[in-house]
């Protein structure tokens, strides 16, 4: 709440936050998009799909929102961060703005060959933030997956990547909070 004081007190507050809580122990089955043998079956599917088609039209029908992608994100940390991304590829029409920390890209590298149709769509801004104290992969699959994303012939100005890299970052929610403001102020620029 501290950090949205702050963004607000900035005139970057206006906007709304919804938070969903992970199902405990089925986190990983619930926000991974692919069935795997070491996790069984992946819910994350229809995750994404509940997330724009049930969540958002609650949102837009019970609260004041411009409900169209230009003023309309997803984002997360770790697992969160994968189904955020994934719900870019599954529902392009519904989010332009992406806050992603600390993706576990590592569990899904199927989703660098993935379709990223969010990337012809205009206006679409991705926020990559990560640290290097986070294992050995994290940075280097970050570099990747933002390379991937601009190799993809991607009309200049439909994409914006950024990529924040905490040396000392590990993989927490302290760091995560620290990094939202920067994220959100740049994200809605």
């Amino acid at each position: 709440m501290i950090k949205l004081a702050a963004l607000a007190q900035k005139g970057l507050g206006d906007f709304i936050v919804v938070a969903i809580d992970h199902g405990g122990k089925e986190r990983i089955n619930e926000y991974f998009p692919y069935d795997l043998p070491k996790w069984g079956e992946g819910h994350g599917r229809a995750y994404a799909r509940f997330m724009a088609e049930t969540l958002k039209p609650y949102i837009d029908q019970h609260f004041r929102t411009l409900p169209d992608r230009m003023h309309t994100g997803v984002g997360g940390s770790s697992m969160g961060g994968l189904i955020s991304i994934y719900a870019g590829v599954m529902f392009p029409e519904i989010f332009s703005r992406f806050l992603i920390f600390s993706p576990s890209l590592w569990a899904s590298p199927k989703l660098f060959f993935e379709p990223l149709r969010f990337s012809s769509y205009p206006s679409t801004k991705i926020y990559l933030y990560g640290g290097s104290k986070e294992g050995a992969n994290m940075v280097k699959n970050m570099e990747r997956f933002k390379e991937a994303l601009e190799g993809k012939g991607v009309e200049p100005g439909r994409l914006q990547v950024k990529l924040a890299i905490d040396p000392k970052g590990h993989h927490n929610e302290a760091r995560w909070g620290d990094e939202f403001p920067k994220a959100v102020e740049w994200l809605w620029s």
